[in-house]
């Protein structure tokens, strides 16, 4: 897969378009897409350089689209990349595959035996494993983003999220704590509901 041309000039304006879309957010900033990618980097192993790249650049593009009032953020998203990587040349195949991996972030679901879709969808929810206070930091952030929601209402449309996550089986890489996650959602339903 190549990107850019002569000296990487079309590559380097796609990052600063990807960098300044992720700016101005509480929680689905440049820090949420480090950490999906630092998450990538740990669950990830023997994949070939062309899957290493499909991820990768599926994960940068992922959010790129953010706008919590809308419903289609994936798909804006998955637009996004298909415009920007058309312009780095590469292949409408490929852009089919980033495309797909995208749109698993809408509902967090993958088909047994995907493992590039497994591996986009831990490394997207691998937040909720983590440390009490970063968990907290991370839902007071998601709060942030839905500002513009009323209290009352934000607290039922959460705990529908939340127990909409209980009850599927959230990862597919052991190196991530399922129970861990699943505790911490507990504890956020628990806060919503006092």
């Amino acid at each position: 897969m190549r990107l850019g041309g002569p000296g990487g000039e079309p590559a380097a304006r796609a990052y600063v378009r990807l960098a300044e879309a992720y700016e101005g957010r509480a929680y689905h900033n440049l820090r949420h897409l480090e950490a999906v990618l630092e998450t990538y980097l740990l669950i990830a192993d023997g994949l070939s350089t062309e899957v290493e790249s499909l991820i990768t650049l599926s994960l940068c593009y992922h959010d790129a689209v953010y706008n919590p009032r809308a419903k289609d953020n994936e798909t804006l998203s998955a637009d996004f990349s298909d415009r920007e990587l058309a312009l780095l040349r590469i292949s409408d195949e490929d852009r089919a595959e980033i495309r797909r991996l995208i749109l698993l972030t809408q509902h967090h679901t993958v088909e047994s035996g995907d493992i590039s879709g497994a591996i986009i969808v831990d490394a997207d929810l691998a937040i909720l494993q983590s440390s009490p206070t970063e968990y907290d930091r991370y839902a007071l952030a998601i709060r942030e983003e839905y500002a513009w929601v009323p209290d009352a209402e934000y607290r039922a449309g959460r705990t529908t999220v939340l127990e909409g996550l209980l009850a599927k089986k959230l990862f597919t890489s052991p190196l991530l704590d399922e129970e861990v996650a699943k505790t911490n959602m507990r504890r956020e339903i628990e806060a919503l509901r006092t």
